[in-house]
């Protein structure tokens, strides 16, 4: 199974303007800042209960929440139309 990319720039700053670190959201989100940067860099996923209460400390509307969890990252050769085999 292909795993997926997510693109978090939105969700980072979101997390910025609303607790200034993303040390201070993950105390509240209640994990560990290692834990919280291993998903803001795709190595993790987020779980639907971290989603769900990220949404309320950020106060995002639940329509947005697309947005912010789950906009797939497109890779630079793909956004030009280039294909480069060491990338795939």
């Amino acid at each position: 199974m292909e795993k997926l990319f997510f693109d978090y720039s939105k969700l980072a700053g979101r997390i910025r303007e609303k607790f200034g670190t993303q040390k201070a959201f993950a105390k509240k989100l209640g994990i560990s800042e290692g834990s919280l940067s291993l998903k803001m860099t795709n190595y993790h996923y987020f779980s639907q209960a971290e989603i769900r209460r990220a949404v309320q400390l950020l106060e995002l509307d639940p329509g947005v929440v697309t947005e912010y969890f789950f906009t797939q990252r497109v890779k630079k050769s793909q956004q030009k139309g280039l294909v480069k085999p060491w990338e795939n």
